[in-house]
């Protein structure tokens, strides 16, 4: 028999991408990163992907002004810095300097790429017409780089409240997409 499940609870089950930091820099500000879950892929081709960047947090401002920013996917063994690095505010505190993050140039934004994730993907927002009503942009991702040295690295992915999964066994089926 089914139960109702309560909807605050939903997010736990449907969000599928695994936790991203999301890293922006304005002007001659020190560069800050965030921990964030609630993103998708939106199109393929160029790669767009939609995100939710709650308008009290420091990033917001960043990425509004700037229009810029680095989705940085982290290996599972990074799990305790990325919830911390969610833990804190970058209006007070490096975030970069306090998780011993590596910041790397990037080729098209101002903000950092980071050296310890698997995947960096540079991003510029491409349509904002979602930030007022739900602070949701859609970025455009134009460089995509990735650390060889962490090829079979797995994912994390928040189930909330403290709750995460790690990627487990991977299977293949045959798919008509490429």
């Amino acid at each position: 028999m089914l139960t109702t499940l309560p909807l605050e609870r939903v997010y736990q089950f449907i969000e599928p991408g695994p936790v991203v930091l999301l890293t922006t820099q304005a002007g001659g500000a020190k560069p800050n990163v965030m921990t964030m879950s609630w993103h998708m892929m939106v199109d393929f081709e160029p790669p767009l992907v939609a995100c939710v960047v709650g308008a009290g947090n420091h990033s917001f401002a960043a990425l509004r002004k700037t229009r810029q920013c680095v989705i940085a996917i982290p290996p599972s063994t990074m799990a305790k810095t990325v919830t911390g690095i969610g833990n804190c505010t970058g209006r007070d505190t490096d975030k970069f300097a306090s998780f011993n993050l590596t910041p790397l140039p990037a080729g098209h934004v101002v903000a950092p790429l980071i050296g310890e994730c698997v995947v960096n993907l540079e991003c510029l927002v491409r349509d904002a017409h979602l930030v007022n009503r739900y602070n949701m942009f859609i970025l455009e991702c134009v460089q995509a780089w990735q650390n060889p040295e962490l090829d079979d690295a797995r994912t994390i992915h928040h189930q909330g409240y403290g709750r995460f999964a790690v990627d487990g066994k991977i299977i293949e089926i045959k798919s008509k997409m490429r």
